[in-house]
């Protein structure tokens, strides 16, 4: 079995998908968690204005309203939550998201004052924190922010993993890495688009060029630029299909460098080391 198809195997892409029967899966999903632990009535979201949390974000709207209606249950709800960083500069796109989604909960976030209190508090302590360093402490603050909403409303954390994100490891570990649920994972960038199409979305929500948008210093960075390798290439990857051998090598370094990130901590148990 060759590295590729180790991959697919192991993050489930299709080569092809039918875009209304995913969103009926992911969907009947989201609905299945919650059911499956009647502790919990709320799913929540933070929303950034680009695709895969205006995806995620739709899906866990529908989802609800499909439990509400089938339960009679109106405890049931959806909280989307904006966490910007003082003030955004993409505030226009999480706007049109929100409008997308409909939630039944808009909350915002400002998560400056923890991210700064805390940069502060490690470098009064010795510790020299980077841009970059910081802009993993960005993701965790949101993540801690979602995690106190959900706390305070019988909730789950959806995340918005997806394949295309997974097999680089572009993401932050237990920052937007740590979620309770996972709608979208099986689905590359590609497919993606494909659902939010057929849920009738803005095309301004899947057009937008993809962005972790972390660092203070390079504001809106493109993924496919800090990855060095095109979403198109990694999800024809996915799809299983034979691409440039350098972006093939770019894909499949990212997915071993960053293994760690797709793992539970580390315990005795584990045979890495032995």
């Amino acid at each position: 079995m060759t590295v590729q198809t180790t991959i697919i195997k192991e993050l489930g892409v299709k080569p092809t998908i039918d875009p209304k029967a995913e969103i009926r899966t992911s969907i009947e999903f989201l609905k299945a968690y919650l059911t499956k632990n009647p502790f919990l009535k709320t799913l929540v979201l933070g929303i950034s204005g680009g695709q895969d949390s205006s995806l995620a974000g739709r899906l866990a709207q529908l989802a609800i309203e499909e439990l509400r209606a089938e339960t009679d249950d109106d405890s049931y709800k959806f909280i989307a939550v904006r966490l910007p960083y003082g003030e955004q500069a993409d505030e226009a796109d999480a706007k049109r998201a929100l409008d997308f989604i409909q939630p039944d909960v808009s909350l915002r976030v400002n998560i400056k004052g923890a991210v700064d209190a805390q940069v502060a508090a490690l470098e009064e302590a010795g510790i020299t924190i980077s841009d970059f360093n910081k802009g993993n402490i960005k993701a965790r603050q949101r993540m801690i922010t979602q995690y106190g909403i959900a706390g305070d409303n019988q909730g789950a954390v959806v995340g918005t993993d997806h394949a295309a994100e997974n097999v680089t490891g572009f993401f932050t570990k237990f920052g937007d890495g740590g979620a309770d649920i996972l709608p979208l994972f099986r689905l590359n960038k590609r497919q993606g688009k494909m659902l939010l199409q057929e849920l009738g979305a803005d095309e301004a929500l899947y057009l937008k060029v993809p962005t972790a948008d972390l660092e203070d210093g390079k504001p809106l960075v493109a993924d496919e630029v800090a990855l060095g390798v095109t979403y198109d290439n990694i999800d024809d990857y996915l799809e299983g299909k034979n691409i440039d051998p350098k972006a093939q090598t770019t894909i499949e370094n990212w997915w071993n460098k960053t293994q760690h990130k797709r793992h539970l901590p580390i315990s005795v148990f584990d045979d890495f080391w032995k």
